[in-house]
């Protein structure tokens, strides 16, 4: 097991590692009036990531609920970022995604003056979803290992973690085969990670069956002709003949619940065949689509993707082989705080609410609501990184209803949302839209679904994040 050392500073900024960039709860001692700049006195400032003329800019503002400010030039200028993480309300961390390779991450603190300032600059290496255990930041992706191999000299898999302190700033890393996980021989991936009721629960991934798994499981191989006959697909999902690359189980959820500190002990799984795999995607990263409410119920949410899979596959040459078609609609499930299996009375088809349109991804709000974003042409344009996700809703899991945003832009001048955060019980979301319109911090109230205009961002291309950040005098 590799160990190395990173200061507590860059630790905490990690720490913040969850899909969602939540404004924290306040802390005790905290001016919550953002005024002020005298010694003694502590700044709250909302903080804005911008994008303008192909720069970032960060932005530090008093409210998102009025007023108005400019991007372009104002504030701190950075590097441009795919996912804005803050931790509580100490630490802005910047990831730069760079499809599957080694990217460079940056962490930003609120400054004297209600500035944001430069902390530290780093490098990571590949990740597909990270979030937080205990005093732990933790990081996962799926690899091919270096260390089992089959009879025909195909590596296995591998799940690596990195575990970063925030206690000491130490560091150390690790690894879990990700081959036959679920006994059903499948490798797997995982997607998002939370903490709640002292456990952790991570939703599970199959992702097909490598080489390897292939051969060393062949009784888990479903039906022969699943078994790819030629190379193919592009990015993440690139396959070669000899392995099945997608999922003979796309119609089936599972999360993974571990109650000790690190991921060397054997999780007890938690399946459910009412909905597909839990998870988001764009690309090879991973979205959280599991979330615990304020009561320490997890609801476990779907987009359906399974349906998504097109089969028979036809190759250049005119062999085809095939693939399993997922057909459940996107959906959302629970476990109950204290269990460790889902609720055989709960299933919500989110498709028969609202506009009848299945989820992208989703983020918790306060108690038992989430933000969903949906896509918004029907689950028939669910596919492609392109396609339209310009609908906005309110899941309450108690009341198991859904409730489509009102009082945002029309639809056809929608260009795109930024990521949310929550603060006061209320969301807070960036739009961009294609009418000359500033863009428009809206937030949204989950208990009756209306979005209000606020903060408007003159000058900027697109709004990458919110959050807080404060600054307590010495």
């Amino acid at each position: 097991m590799k160990k190395n050392r990173i200061t507590w500073a860059l630790a905490a900024a990690l720490l913040s590692s969850s899909l969602f960039t939540a404004c924290s709860d306040d802390e005790p001692g905290t001016d919550n009036s953002g005024g002020g700049g005298n010694a003694g006195t502590d700044l709250r400032r909302y903080v804005i990531a911008a994008e303008a003329d192909n720069a970032t800019y960060l932005i530090a503002s008093e409210s998102l609920d009025e007023g108005e400010v400019t991007g372009r030039g104002n504030g701190l200028e950075t590097e441009s970022g795919s996912n804005w993480i803050f931790y509580r309300e100490n630490y802005l961390f910047n990831f730069q995604y760079n499809d599957g390779s080694q990217g460079t991450g940056f962490s930003y603190r609120l400054g004297a003056d209600g500035t944001v300032v430069e902390d530290r600059q780093y490098t990571y290496n590949r990740t597909t979803t990270y979030g937080t255990w205990g005093d732990n930041v933790i990081t996962a992706s799926t690899n091919a290992g270096t260390a089992e191999q089959d009879a025909e000299g195909n590596y296995a898999y591998y799940l690596q973690f990195n575990y970063l302190s925030v206690l000491d700033g130490s560091s150390h890393s690790g690894s879990h085969i990700a081959e036959n996980f679920l006994d059903n021989g499948e490798r797997v991936s995982f997607a998002g990670f939370e903490e709640a009721n002292g456990k952790l629960y991570t939703s599970v991934v199959p992702m097909g069956m490598s080489h390897y798994g292939v051969n060393t499981y062949p009784e888990y191989i479903v039906d022969p002709s699943y078994v790819a006959n030629a190379s193919g697909g592009s990015g993440s999902g690139q396959y070669t003949a000899g392995m099945i690359p997608s999922t003979q189980y796309p119609d089936s959820a599972f999360i993974a619940i571990y109650s000790g500190d690190d991921f060397d002990e054997t999780p007890l799984i938690a399946r459910t065949g009412k909905i597909g795999f839990a998870s988001g995607r764009m690309r090879s990263q991973y979205y959280q689509t599991i979330w615990a409410a304020d009561n320490g119920d997890l609801y476990v949410f779907s987009p359906g993707y399974g349906r998504t899979t097109t089969t028979p596959v036809v190759n250049s040459d005119g062999t085809s082989f095939n693939r399993v078609q997922g057909q459940l609609e996107s959906g959302v499930v629970r476990i109950k705080a204290g269990e460790t299996d889902f609720d055989p009375d709960y299933y919500v088809n989110i498709e028969q609410l609202g506009n009848g349109n299945p989820m992208f991804r989703c983020w918790h709000i306060a108690d038992d609501y989430f933000l969903l974003q949906m896509y918004s042409e029907g689950a028939e344009n669910m596919s492609g990184t392109n396609a339209p996700r310009n609908e906005l809703a309110v899941f309450c899991g108690e009341d198991r209803t859904l409730t489509v945003v009102t009082g945002l832009p029309e639809v056809d001048v929608l260009s795109s949302f930024g990521t949310p955060c929550s603060d006061n019980g209320y969301v807070y979301i960036p739009v961009v839209t294609t009418d000359g319109s500033p863009c428009t911090i809206y937030r949204i109230d989950p208990a009756t679904g209306v979005a209000t205009s606020g903060l408007r961002i003159t000058s900027v291309d697109a709004v990458s994040a919110l959050g807080i950040l404060s600054y307590t005098a010495e």
